[in-house]
C-alpha cells in the first residue's frame, strides 16, 4: 500500500494491521533527512512507474503542495494502474491557511472527495458535512492515540492553584492569537472575581510568522497579573507532553478548523480541554473532557446552566473543564489513574481502528471496481 505520507504518526497508527505493508515515503529531492513533504508519491508518473509495487493508495496529508489539476491527474493515474484511492478527510478547512485563503484547498476537496473510492473522517459531524456538500458517505473512525505511552511518562509536580495553558506555537494562520490572549486574560480575571484561584501561562515560539501579533501579545500579557508569557524554541515531543501534562486545562486558540490533533494530545495526557465552538472539536470526545466556548462571548458572563454549551464564555468553559467529572489535578494519583484508563481505551480502539482500515483496504483491492465504489 502507498500511504501519503507513510512516516506521519497518524497513518502509522491506523495501518498497523497484520498483512498490511506500507511502502516507505519516497524521498523528495533536496530536503533534510526525514522530511516527507512535498510527497513524491502524489505524482502521476511516480504512480505509473510503481504500479506493480502496491495495490492501493491512501491519501492523508500533503495535498497542499499541489494544484487541484495535479491531484486529479494523480487519482486518474491510480485508477489507470488499478489502485483504489482512499482519502481521509482530516480537514474541511486547512489549518495552515487563513480564513480568506481557503479557496484553493476547497478546490482540492472538490477533486478528491468525489473521485476517491472510499472516504474516512474522524467525527459524525464531519461525515454529515461531507454528505451535505458532496453527496458522499464517509466511514467515521476516531483519532488514534497521539501519546502511545502516556502512563509511563513522569508525572509533573502538583501545584497549589489551578493552571491553564495556551500554546500559540509559531502563530500559524489558524491561531487567533491576539483575540484569544485577550480573552484568556479577561477569563482569568473573571474566574478570580468569582473566587477561583487560577493562573495562566501563554507559550509562544521565539520564531513566529507574525511579528506584529507577537508585539501585541507581549503588551497584553505584560498588563496582566495572572497571565504569564513564556517564549521558547519549539518543544520536542517529550517536553511538549510534559508541559501539557502539568496543566489543569489547555485552551485551544483556533480561529477556524475541523479536527485537532492537539486536542487528542491533551486527552491522552488527562488534561482538560477548552475548545472554540468551531468545526467538530467537541465531537472528538463525548466524555465531558471538552468544554466548548463561543469566540463571540469569549469574555462575557455565561448564562448557560450546564457548562458545556456552545454559547459559553471562555471563563465558563475553563470552569466547566475544571469541574468536569473527568477532571483531575496534575501530578495526582487521580490524574495517573485517569491517564491509565484512557490509554487502555486507546489500546482497545487501536485494534478496532487498524482492523477497520484493513477491512476497507481488502474490500477495495478485492473488488477492484472503482467506478462502482464511488457511487
Amino acid at each position: 500500500m502507498v500511504s501519503v505520507p507513510a512516516a506521519h504518526p497518524y497513518p502509522q497508527r491506523v495501518s498497523g494491521s497484520e498483512g498490511i505493508t506500507v511502502l516507505p515515503d519516497p524521498v523528495p529531492a533536496g530536503v533534510p533527512a526525514g522530511q516527507w513533504w512535498p510527497p513524491v508519491a502524489l505524482d502521476p508518473s511516480w504512480i505509473r512507474d510503481n504500479a506493480s509495487a502496491a495495490d492501493l493508495v491512501h491519501i492523508h496529508f500533503g495535498t497542499e503542495s499541489f494544484t487541484p489539476e495535479h491531484l486529479a491527474a494523480c487519482v486518474a493515474a491510480a485508477h489507470d494502474v488499478g489502485w483504489p484511492v482512499v482519502f481521509t478527510v482530516h480537514d474541511l478547512e486547512h489549518p495552515q491557511l487563513s480564513d480568506s485563503d481557503q479557496s484553493g484547498y476547497r478546490e482540492q476537496l472538490d477533486v478528491l472527495i468525489p473521485a476517491a473510492d472510499a472516504l474516512i473522517t474522524l467525527t459524525a459531524g464531519a461525515a454529515r458535512e461531507i454528505q451535505r456538500r458532496w453527496g458522499r458517505s464517509a466511514l467515521v473512525l476516531p483519532h488514534p492515540a497521539v501519546v502511545s505511552d502516556a502512563s509511563a511518562m513522569p508525572q509533573p509536580p502538583a501545584s497549589a492553584s489551578y493552571r491553564v495553558e495556551m500554546h500559540l506555537k509559531d502563530l500559524r494562520s489558524n491561531i487567533d492569537s491576539v483575540a484569544m490572549v485577550t480573552a484568556l486574560c479577561g477569563a482569568i480575571d473573571d474566574l478570580a472575581r468569582a473566587g477561583r484561584e487560577v493562573t495562566a501561562l501563554v507559550r509562544m515560539h521565539h520564531r513566529v510568522r507574525d511579528a506584529a501579533a507577537r508585539a501585541e501579545i507581549r503588551a497584553i500579557t505584560a498588563g496582566s497579573e495572572r497571565v504569564e508569557l513564556l517564549e521558547h524554541d519549539r518543544l520536542d515531543d517529550s517536553a511538549l507532553a510534559h508541559a501539557i501534562a502539568g496543566s489543569d486545562v489547555c485552551v485551544l486558540p483556533y480561529r477556524h478548523g475541523t479536527h485537532s490533533g492537539w486536542l487528542e494530545l491533551c486527552w491522552d495526557l488527562g488534561t482538560g480541554i477548552a475548545a472554540p465552538a468551531l468545526g467538530f472539536y467537541a465531537e472528538q470526545h463525548a466524555d465531558g473532557s471538552v468544554a466548548s466556548f463561543s469566540a463571540e462571548r469569549s469574555v462575557a458572563p455565561s448564562a448557560e446552566p450546564d457548562g458545556m454549551s456552545d454559547g459559553m464564555s471562555l471563563a465558563a468553559a475553563i470552569a466547566a473543564a475544571l469541574d468536569s467529572p473527568r477532571a483531575t489535578r496534575p501530578g495526582s494519583d487521580d490524574r495517573a489513574a485517569e491517564v491509565r484508563r484512557r490509554q487502555a481505551q486507546r489500546e482497545t480502539e487501536r485494534d478496532s481502528l487498524t482492523s477497520a482500515h484493513a477491512a476497507l483496504y481488502r474490500q477495495l483491492v478485492l473488488d477492484r471496481t472503482p467506478s462502482e465504489l464511488r457511487s
